[in-house]
């Protein structure tokens, strides 16, 4: 029996996303390796964190990395850093920020629920702009000593209301105000991993561990210039600091950088064959299903360079509802999770699908279009 059985938990078979609610992604055989290795001593977690940042600086071609437990942690530390710059007589006196730069600055088409990361280090927000349209101007006048950092949230695809990064950075710096770029979800592609930092300028970008990469689910990156990840280290456990809430322990450090390893050296072209697959047999399998059509769509949920299945259901011929299809998924054991859009519409992500996963969410879905009021929860053809 394994765990989940003996706790009384369903399997989730995951064609919805990279979601924390859902575990994040899966992680391959040599990132269990390593963290079972690293589970089997004891470690100094100085010298551990300096030397997996070492390695993970040189894989991800920056000048530094710091390892921290998951994207949002690494928002809250970024800042902190870009407000102290490593100073310990100012991250003595956090969480009071008085007399330090105590505001950053977001454009008001990227703010989301994850910006509470930054706010939670006690800064005030500036925000820039509107969802349809922000100018140069308005950033600059943003910008003054009081600004400790210009936040910018990365996506696959341009925003209307966002400045393009390239010169989000250029105005920030003119006016020695940093750039921190949120890229948790944003690989692939795996030049993100230095696109943002070494290529585009920003001083620091932040990445989730356990998304894309395959990582520990609690684990996170952050990558950039030396000076800025010495202050995130500065902050961050194992020290007595405001940090310490937010520890990564050895098994995730080892875990992450046997993740980035193992990522980089994947074929990213046949993986992405392999997801167009999967996509064109979603598409095939509801040819012929009465008021269901199905489409490829691309790019992925947040933007990433990736296909997906977008199934649609008219109630008046389908005879069932999106929703009702939706919730059978779900409701199956195991469960399959996909992502509700529009009022008739859900995808099939394919990201995350095992061969065998992505059979038996073929075999349901198939099920449960054809035979909605007949087809209980769990059945396959």
């Amino acid at each position: 029996m394994k765990i989940y059985e003996r706790l009384g938990v369903r399997r989730i078979v995951n064609a919805e996303a990279e979601l924390t609610r859902l575990g994040g992604s899966l992680m391959p055989p040599p990132v269990l390796r390593a963290m079972q290795e690293a589970a089997e001593s004891f470690c100094d977690l100085h010298d551990l964190q300096r030397a997996c940042g070492e390695r993970l600086a040189s894989l991800t071609r920056n000048e530094g990395a710091y390892l921290c437990n998951g994207a949002a942690s690494g928002l809250f530390l970024a800042t902190l850093a870009c407000i102290t710059r490593g100073d310990l007589r100012r991250i003595a006196r956090l969480p009071g920020l008085a007399g330090m730069r105590d505001e950053v600055v977001f454009f008001g088409a990227q703010r989301n629920p994850y910006d509470l990361a930054v706010r939670q280090t006690g800064v005030g927000v500036v925000q820039v702009g509107n969802p349809s349209q922000t100018f140069d101007w308005e950033l600059e006048a943003a910008l003054s000593e009081r600004t400790a950092a210009v936040v910018y949230f990365a996506s696959g695809t341009p925003r209307a209301g966002e400045l393009p990064l390239a010169q989000t950075i250029a105005i920030a710096h003119a006016a020695g105000v940093p750039v921190i770029v949120d890229a948790a979800a944003q690989v692939p592609p795996a030049e993100n991993l230095w696109r943002f930092t070494r290529d585009a300028g920003a001083d620091l970008a932040v990445f989730s561990g356990g998304k894309g990469l395959r990582g520990p689910q609690s684990s996170g990156l952050i990558v950039g210039g030396r000076e800025l990840i010495e202050a995130c280290r500065a902050l961050g456990a194992p020290h007595q600091r405001i940090g310490r809430p937010m520890k990564v322990g050895k098994e995730e450090m080892c875990g992450l950088v046997a993740a980035v390893e193992w990522y980089l050296s994947l074929d990213h072209d046949a993986r992405l064959t392999e997801y167009e697959r999967v996509v064109a047999r979603v598409i095939e399998a509801v040819q012929g299903v009465p008021g269901v059509t199905a489409s490829r769509s691309f790019p992925g949920v947040a933007g990433q360079p990736l296909p997906r299945a977008l199934v649609r259901i008219d109630p008046a011929r389908a005879g069932t509802t999106r929703d009702a299809v939706v919730q059978a998924l779900w409701e199956g054991d195991p469960g399959i999770a996909v992502t509700a859009t529009d009022a008739d519409g859900f995808y099939v992500n394919p990201h995350y699908l095992s061969a065998e996963d992505a059979a038996l969410v073929l075999d349901r879905l198939e099920a449960v279009l054809t035979a909605p009021e007949r087809a209980p929860a769990g059945a396959t053809r």
